[in-house]
């Protein structure tokens, strides 16, 4: 009996060899006269170079060569932005490697290339450079008041764009409206930390080149790196071996890899990076960074009338890949899962002496998440209604699926109150409010709060038309091909590029269903351009929602083409054909067939085929869907804080998440949990700090705190599933929930535990000292009554 892949719980066949070591890191690579790079980087958030002195650095043993952003001025371009967002965004020039000027911390001025690492990173501290320092911008709020300093003279400005997006009769709603709240959040600025850090080797063999990168996206970067170096892109390789982790923080085209092509193009060696941590922190792209502005109307009953965005985004010195395009996908999901008759959105992009900002995990959407989740706790507790009650008056039914959102999209599939249900049963949600309420009234120094998160995102990122209407430099199509060998045996090649979300095996089940075929006789291949020479890679929750579907239909058209072939094997009309289990059969003849297999090597052997009929199974597909696919659900917390300490404790974490068709539930639960790990981790414990002359001042992974296991609570994860339809799979993404729905629902747990307390709000990372400081800011009530407080403004917000 065929075994039914998609929807087993299978182990990921990768991990036996990554957790072992036995596997291909970009930093495992070392070809023979490879030659090692360390940059030499800005002490300075800003200033101009005035002198930059290698000899001395030239003379250390073992070095080869020693060169200054000047020496490939000529030839080392500007690192691209493909995402013009508005006709009037300021796009400054990038260099990969500074030649005038230095605009953060952490920009690299110089580099050294040696025979081994040691020396190259030794003789860095021989090279002499002249800086004259200018001003710091650090602040966005100070950076676009008249007369701040400047982080590019020549712009005239650190505005870097305004975008607008409006839907509805704002004024109309706002007018008077029995309840508005207005709000000020902020989403702090993180460092992705991915596990791997990031690594480049680069071989050139003539005048072509073998670029090795530890990246999410081989095919987007070859095509830059040809568009930033002029070097035909037909003779640059991209390869993606195994990497550890990305989450957003390796979809880029960083100046190393662009250097580390145009030394080996220089020195005709293989030249080698990679980074350390604190090398790391300071420039690998960081994540979120935004001021948001909020103005909500509703009806005295709960039900919102409108929703007014204002933010301020961080772009940092410059604008890297998609970098002005990140707020942006969070504009049509400040809405959430809820209707309303009118939605404004402005974003302003803001230029400071930091590290650029680009995506990371969830990408504009758990900032918009945040926001509309913080406030729909707000509404309901200036309603003194119950969180949940105040979401079940505004979301949109079940049965009024599709639903055109105010935001203009299109919501194909969705049952949060199915979600829901099924998240307050697994919370036991009725108890813990007594136990709240008893504690409450006891006045425990320990209270507990609950926080509510119930949430849709934007993924599958895609489709092109309308990427294109955002102006993205991009298509979202994805490409596959199946080949059939001649043994039966089948290869999978996928353009989408993994980063550890188990592709080889959810794609392997995916092939053993449609085909027939034993999971174990699928290989799956990837992340090179000269095997995959077609692909828009992976970030966005878009592996299984566009590139396993291109799969599936590269699939279908392999058992179409095998059809004709057996249909001539058995003398029967292909209409009389049935395939089941890898089986070609005769309708009502069960004693004669082909196998799928037998199939593939009469095509081979071409001995018998039908006329026009070519001699292979193998076949492609490309898939652009025309809806972006919209998993949702439901998350609870509950949070005990000591108001004597501020010190919070997450004592039970419930999520019910509905991602559609599942092809693989283990690895739907690993992608939960480490995305819940993620977005806790943002509310609770990680920030990357500067200081006021633009000094990051979290550089270690001491400083930076990135919680472990223990730190954690055990989660309790559960599903419930509506299939979506814009995709003949059924399947939406997975890989953002948990980071998407988990800040917001911890947030609210730890303001509902202190408000009693007059608290509103409390700033993330919500550390011990800023929720006891939050809590001293107000006065206490003389009784802690529900709906008490939830006037104006953030109580704790900038403690």
């Amino acid at each position: 009996m065929t075994v039914q892949e998609v929807g087993t719980p299978r182990k990921r066949s990768e991990d036996a060899r990554l957790i072992t070591g036995r596997t291909r890191w970009t930093d495992n690579m070392t070809p023979a006269g490879t030659l090692h790079v360390a940059f030499l980087r800005s002490p300075f958030a800003h200033a101009r170079i005035t002198g930059v002195a290698t000899a001395p650095a030239k003379e250390r043993p073992g070095v080869v060569a020693v060169f200054s952003g000047q020496d490939f001025a000529a030839e080392q371009g500007s690192l691209p932005c493909a995402w013009v967002v508005t006709e009037d965004m300021k796009h400054p020039a990038h260099p990969p490697m500074a030649v005038d000027e230095v605009r953060y911390v952490g920009e690299p001025v110089a580099c050294v290339v040696a025979r081994d690492k040691a020396a190259a990173i030794d003789a860095l501290e021989e090279i002499d450079v002249d800086y004259e320092p200018l001003s710091a911008v650090v602040d966005m709020e100070a950076a676009i008041a008249d007369g701040a300093d400047l982080v590019h003279e020549d712009l005239g400005t650190n505005k870097s764009y305004t975008w607008v997006f409006e839907n509805g009769d704002l004024d109309a709603a706002m007018r008077d409206a029995p309840v508005v709240l207005e709000r000020r959040f902020v989403q702090q600025r993180l460092i992705p930390t991915a596990m791997e850090p990031r690594s480049v080797l680069c071989v050139p063999e003539g005048d072509e080149f073998t670029l090795y990168s530890a990246t999410q996206i081989p095919h987007i970067l070859r095509l830059m790196l040809a568009t930033v170096t002029e070097i035909p892109e037909h003779r640059i390789r991209v390869v993606a071996p195994d990497v550890g982790g990305g989450f957003g923080s390796k979809l880029q085209v960083y100046g190393e890899e662009v250097l580390a092509l145009l030394l080996a193009r220089r020195l005709g060696r293989p030249v080698k990076w990679t980074e350390t941590r604190s090398e790391g922190n300071m420039t690998v792209h960081h994540g979120r960074d935004q001021i948001q502005r909020l103005t909500l109307a509703a009806e005295r009953d709960g039900r919102i009338r409108g929703l007014k965005v204002e933010l301020l985004a961080d772009m940092g010195a410059y604008l890297m890949l998609v970098t002005p395009g990140i707020p942006l996908l969070g504009a049509f999901m400040f809405n959430g899962i809820y209707k309303m008759d009118a939605l404004s959105f402005t974003c302003t992009g803001v230029f400071t002496t930091k590290t650029p900002t680009d995506a990371y995990r969830g990408a504009g959407r758990p900032e918009a998440t945040f926001a509309i989740e913080r406030m729909m706790d707000e509404l309901a507790h200036e309603l003194g209604i119950d969180p949940i009650e105040v979401r079940r008056r505004n979301w949109i039914a079940h049965e009024e699926f599709p639903y055109e959102t105010i935001a203009g999209l299109t919501y194909d599939t969705g049952n949060y109150e199915a979600a829901t249900d099924k998240a307050l049963e697994l919370f036991e949600y009725d108890k813990l409010r007594a136990e709240q309420a008893d504690r409450r009234e006891r006045r425990d120094p320990v209270q507990l709060g609950i926080g509510v998160s119930t949430f849709t995102e934007m993924c599958g990122l895609a489709p092109s038309r309308v990427l294109g209407s955002l102006s993205y430099g991009a298509g979202g199509w994805e490409h596959a091909s199946v080949r059939v060998l001649p043994s039966g045996k089948v290869e999978v090649v996928t353009g989408s590029s993994p980063h550890g979300q188990g592709h080889a095996t959810a794609w392997a089940q995916i092939t053993a269903d449609r085909l027939g075929v034993p999971f174990e006789d699928v290989k799956v291949l990837h992340g090179d351009t000269a095997i995959s020479p077609k692909g828009m890679d992976t970030y966005g929750s878009r592996s299984l929602t566009v590139g396993g579907v291109a799969l599936f239909s590269a699939c279908e058209k392999v058992v179409d083409k095998a059809r004709k072939v057996a249909a001539h094997l058995l003398e029967a009309s292909e209409q009389d054909l049935e395939f089941s289990g890898g089986r070609f059969s005769v309708r009502g003849v069960q004693e004669e067939g082909k196998t799928i297999q037998e199939v593939a090597l009469a095509a081979f052997a071409a001995h018998d085929l039908p006329d026009g009929i070519e001699p292979s199974l193998d076949s492609d597909a490309t898939f652009d869907p025309e809806n972006f696919s919209f998993p949702h659900g439901t998350h609870l917390c509950a949070a005990e804080v000591d108001t004597e300490t501020g010190m919070v404790k997450l004592r039970k974490y419930v999520a019910v998440d509905d991602v559609g068709k599942v092809v693989n539930p283990l690895i739907v639960e690993g992608q939960v949990h480490g995305g819940l790990a993620q977005g806790i981790a943002q509310a609770l414990y990680e920030e990357a700090v500067y200081d006021a002359d633009g000094n990051l001042t979290t550089t270690t992974m001491a400083d930076y705190l990135v919680p472990s296991a223990a730190d954690l609570p055990t989660f309790t994860t559960d599903r419930t599933e509506t299939p979506a339809t814009s995709n003949p799979m059924g399947v939406k993404g997975v890989g953002e929930a948990g980071t998407i729905a988990s800040t917001p629902a911890v947030v609210n747990a730890i303001v509902d535990a202190l408000r009693p307390y007059g608290v509103h709000d409390v700033r993330m990372p919500c550390t011990p000292e800023r929720v006891w400081r939050a809590m001293r800011a107000e006065e206490k009530p003389a009784a802690a009554e529900p709906g008490a407080g939830g006037g104006l403004g953030s109580a704790g917000g900038d403690q």
